[in-house]
């Protein structure tokens, strides 16, 4: 199995998409995430840029453990120069040095005939080694140089030092075939290749980044250049995640892996975007919000029999808990039964069918129906759970300063019960003094609070979920008073935990009897 080396520059290339501009500290937590993925080399930046790319290169050099540190440099002693004092603390420092080869470029951009782009890149490599044993020496705009002449560059800064040569498609260009075409012509025509890893640089302009790179990489090439969601110049670069799980996924063929510990992904992938403030698109292969989300009821059914089905990979793999099954008109009774019973619903067939019916009628007009839509559809049409608690009175004091109290007066049958407790906010409060007067110990697994009118005097909705040995339970409450949602939609979930035990209780009395109907758990 060929060990592919990763070199991620989200922080130089990815940060030169527009709009994105990072501070040191910044590039520091990125970096800090991206050394906890397990890249190879971490580009920092181009220190000659300016002071705050200089500050943040040098900042993650010297804090930065594990990974190389890389610095982006032109083929002029300037760069190279204030690269090298830039990564100079680095546990393993790189410089990364370049020159344009295309006729293109020569012509238009440099103004310089190809034998002093030639005589600059020795320059550049011969300097960099100066202060740094690991040099990168990049031909930018590989794929649309002469291929003779690229093999006289890369030769060329070999022998000067370069221990890495690297082959940019730096306009995204080239395709597949002819990309691999290329890394093969240059390892069989460039004297002195097999000292250096070859490494490839692929950008997005016709999407063709990542395939441009494993097609690289079955040709031969060693070190893949990519960023972190794909970000970069224009349309951006070949995107890590995508890279690194194709080879994980299929090193049935490419017989190739790298060292990227692969949970780590999905939170990178998300610290990232919130930094440089651009979003990942939902249908973004391997990070994307619907990358692991089943809409389609065959789909969904599939998924539930055998994840394998529509699931090349694990969503834990790349760090995310679960897949999603998300419920709209294109759903089936399979995940909808599945959703009932992770709402906490044990219906029989005919209350599953009836629940499906009105289901679907909403989910027609509706582009999503949310788990608080199941939970009112089975609720008015299903679930009937009696009332064994019911709030009498409730009182709370509460401030900035002051401990929140709350006394709560609760109804059981005939009887009633007055209990006070202080706690963490008034919501907190009023669950301790209900829970003595219940005497029944939950786990309050989540809490929500929501508008459901607009105004000052608001109708405002609270759902919690509690667990009980294993079963979930849920209750909802709304009141213009949030206090007083917040011990209805608790109290709820109470009756309905009792209720249920009590079901429970009457089977086992009566096995051979027939079942209550509309349990929820």
């Amino acid at each position: 199995m060929n060990r592919i080396r990763i070199f991620d520059t989200t922080l130089r290339d990815g940060e030169q998409s527009p709009g994105v501009n990072l501070n040191a500290q910044e590039k520091l937590e990125i970096a800090r995430h991206l050394a906890l993925l397990g890249v190879d080399v971490i580009e920092a930046g181009f220190p000659i840029a300016s002071p705050g790319d200089f500050e943040a290169v040098r900042l993650i050099a010297k804090e930065i453990k594990g990974p190389t540190i890389a610095a982006l440099a032109r083929a002029v002693e300037q760069d190279i120069v204030r690269a090298a004092e830039a990564v100079e603390q680095a546990e393993k420092p790189r410089i990364h040095t370049f020159i344009a080869t295309s006729p293109i470029h020569m012509k238009y951009k440099l103004r310089k005939e190809p034998d002093e782009v030639l005589e600059m890149a020795i320059n550049a490599c011969r300097t960099a080694k100066k202060y740094v044993d690991d040099v990168e020496f990049s031909a930018e705009d590989a794929t649309r140089s002469d291929w003779d002449f690229l093999c006289r560059v890369f030769q060329a800064a070999i022998e000067a030092g370069a221990t890495t040569i690297n082959v940019p498609d730096t306009v995204g260009y080239t395709t597949p075939d002819e990309f691999a075409r290329l890394i093969k012509y240059l390892q069989e025509n460039t004297p002195g290749i097999e000292k250096a890893v070859i490494s490839v640089h692929c950008h997005d302009d016709l999407g063709l980044a990542v395939a441009n790179s494993l097609a690289a990489v079955v040709a031969g090439a060693t070190q893949v250049e990519c960023t972190i969601n794909g970000l970069g110049e224009r349309a951006g670069n070949a995107s890590l995640e995508e890279i690194v799980m194709a080879l994980r996924v299929r090193n049935d063929h490419f017989k190739a892996d790298t060292g990227i510990v692969t949970e780590h992904i999905y939170r990178t992938s998300r610290l990232v975007s919130a930094l440089t403030g651009i979003a990942v698109q939902p249908n973004k292969a391997i990070v994307g919000e619907n990358a692991f989300a089943h809409e389609s009821g065959i789909h969904q059914d599939g998924v539930l029999k055998e994840r394998s089905t529509y699931e090349i990979m694990t969503p834990q793999s790349i760090g995310v808990p679960q897949s999603r099954l998300v419920l709209g008109k294109h759903s089936g009774r399979h995940a909808f039964r599945e959703r009932l019973r992770e709402l906490g619903y044990n219906l029989d067939a005919s209350e599953i069918e009836k629940a499906y019916q009105r289901f679907i009628e909403l989910a027609d007009r509706k582009k999503h129906v949310t788990d608080r839509d199941i939970q009112a559809i089975v609720e008015e049409e299903i679930v009937q759970v009696p009332e064994l608690f019911n709030l009498e009175y409730l009182h709370v004091t509460t401030g900035t300063t002051a401990i929140s109290t709350a006394t709560v007066r609760i109804a059981k049958g005939d009887e009633i019960k007055e209990e006070a407790a202080t706690g963490d906010g008034p919501v907190d409060a009023v669950y301790r003094a209900i829970d003595r007067v219940t005497q029944i110990a939950t786990d309050l697994e989540s809490y929500s609070l929501q508008g459901v009118t607009s105004g000052k005097d608001a109708l405002g909705e609270v759902v919690v979920r509690i667990r009980d040995n294993g079963n979930q339970y849920i209750g909802r409450g709304t009141s213009t008073d949030v206090i007083e949602a917040s011990a209805r939609a608790y109290l709820q979930a109470i009756n309905r935990l009792v209720y249920d035990r009590q079901v429970k209780a009457q089977a086992q009395a009566n096995p051979e009897g027939v079942a209550t109907k509309g349990s929820s758990t």
